[in-house]
This record gives C-alpha cells, structure tokens and sequence, in this order.
C-alpha cells in the first residue's frame, strides 16, 4: 500500500523490513487466482512478479488487485509470446474479482471503505470469466445470511465480474 493510499499516511512495509500479515494473505490470494486460470505446464520453467501497489484504498484492495494483476500477467504473457519464448498462450481463461455486501439490508456489489466498514454481511469473490469460482471468502459481519441470500450475493458479485472481464478483454484482447 502506498504512503497516501489512505486517509492517515501508511508507511511502507518495505522500509519496516518484513510484509504484514494482511499484505501476505493479499498475495497468496492473488497466486492461487492467477494459477487457477494458467497451464502451468505450457508456461514452463518461469517465474513473473506483478507488483500490485494500492493507490487509493477505498475499500477492495484484494478484488481490486486479482482484477489488476490479471492483466498484468496476460501483458507479460503478450511479450514472451512475442520474444517467441513461449508458442501457446497459457492463460485459460479472464480472472477478475469483486466485493460484494449487505450493508444496511441492501445488497451492494464493490464495496467502499464506509461501506465495507458497517456492513452485516461482507464476500469477496474471485471467478474466471466463464463464470466458474476460483475463491469465495464470505464473512457474516454483524449478521448471519441465508442460502437465499447467498445465491443473491453470488449473483450480484457475477455481474460485476462480467463488467470487468468485458474491460480487461478490451484491453488484452481474446486469450488464444
């Protein structure tokens, strides 16, 4: 997270010497999505770091940065293709991520930080662009919710995926 990304200036984890506990969490998040719509075996013997900084936490850090870092990876994957390095595009599918929530009896997709903060019911999801879940995280906050309202989650949190994926296609362009 960047210095100003919140109200209160953070100071940055690197000049601390070691990563917090949520920053961890936020990354193996991020690895688990991304290897979830990759052939690990046609990407070979390599390694890519995506750097996912937070210029404004406003709530949907995590979902903000699984969408993000995405199309970073299929940018990288552009490039080794094009270096000849690779032949077949390993990426099987889009990955994007949203917040969803029940904050005063409504249901909200993309939670803002004073939202996300009074919400009785608080899920982050994470699905390939074929619609499959890839990581469901759902906390009953203030509340506990029914399977009605669940599926209604579920739902919601779709159709914003859907949005998303239809502006990361526009941006990298079909996976072939």
């Amino acid at each position: 997270m960047l210095p100003r990304a919140t109200p209160e200036r953070v100071q940055r984890e690197a000049s601390k010497g070691k990563q917090g506990g949520r920053t961890l969490e936020i990354q193996r998040l991020i690895g688990r999505s991304l290897r979830a719509v990759t052939d690990m075996d046609e990407l070979g013997e390599r390694t890519f770091w995506i750097d996912c900084d937070v210029i404004q936490a406003d709530g949907g850090t995590r979902t903000a940065s699984v969408t993000g870092a995405f199309v970073a990876l299929a940018d990288a994957v552009a490039v080794i293709r094009k270096k000849g390095l690779i032949k077949k595009n390993p990426l099987k599918d889009y990955l994007a991520a949203v917040s969803v929530g029940k904050v005063g009896g409504e249901m909200l997709a993309d939670l803002c930080y004073a939202e996300d903060s009074i919400a009785d019911v608080d899920l982050n999801l994470v699905m390939t662009g074929k619609g499959e879940f890839v990581e469901v995280q759902g906390t009953a906050e203030r509340c506990a919710f029914s399977q009605d309202e669940l599926q209604k989650f579920l739902s919601l949190g779709w159709s914003g995926i859907k949005a998303l994926v239809k502006v990361q296609q526009d941006l990298v362009g079909e996976l072939r």
